[in-house]
């Protein structure tokens, strides 16, 4: 584990190599699991007031369980707020190509400069995991078979989970963190 601040960040988040490879996969993440893309607190209000202008970016089936079950919801296994899902199955933000991949109709709207928020950060962040505990936050790379091909890509091209996800790690705790990770991480080569 390594130390940033009040993060405990593992390891894996350095030694292992991850880059998305949407076209192999078909965006799987947006389907598989019992549940929506967990929700900070603040991002359920945000959803809230931005639906409005996301909406037009989505499909029918995503506005209607949408419009059946709210922008967020609760999910009964473990009471976090997550997004809703459609039939049980994709998340209802997200939307098909003609292709069969999925893409998060919030990303797209965000794209467009509709709305000024990008998409929940538990899928900015993907694969890794954040876990707030009450005197840290744990920082955490999750394996998922689902995932593979994006593992088979980040090794081909030598890109560590943590490079692949700079944006999002330098959105959610800062550019000084990211600074001290690459710091700790250039340390853990030698």
């Amino acid at each position: 584990m390594l130390v940033i601040g009040n993060t405990l960040v593992s390891d894996d988040v350095i030694t292992e190599r991850f880059v998305c490879n949407i076209e192999a996969c078909k965006a799987a993440c947006c389907i598989e699991g019992d549940a929506g893309a967990p929700l900070l607190e603040e991002e359920s209000a945000i959803l809230d007031r931005i639906y409005p202008q996301v909406a037009p970016f989505l499909n029918d089936k995503g506005r209607a369980a949408i419009e059946a079950q709210g922008k967020w919801v609760v999910d009964i296994d473990d009471g976090e707020k997550c997004t809703p899902l459609v039939a049980g199955r994709e998340c209802a933000y997200a939307l098909f190509d003609e292709k069969g991949v999925l893409h998060c109709g919030i990303e797209r709207a965000w794209e467009a400069g509709a709305v000024d928020f990008r998409k929940p950060s538990s899928c900015h962040l993907y694969p890794i995991r954040i876990k707030e505990h009450k005197e840290f936050t744990a920082v955490n790379y999750h394996r998922w078979p689902i995932c593979q091909p994006a593992c088979a890509l980040g090794t081909k091209l030598g890109v560590p989970v943590f490079r692949f996800l700079k944006d999002a790690l330098v959105n959610r705790f800062g550019a000084e963190w990211y600074a001290e990770l690459e710091v700790l991480a250039e340390h853990m080569k030698k």
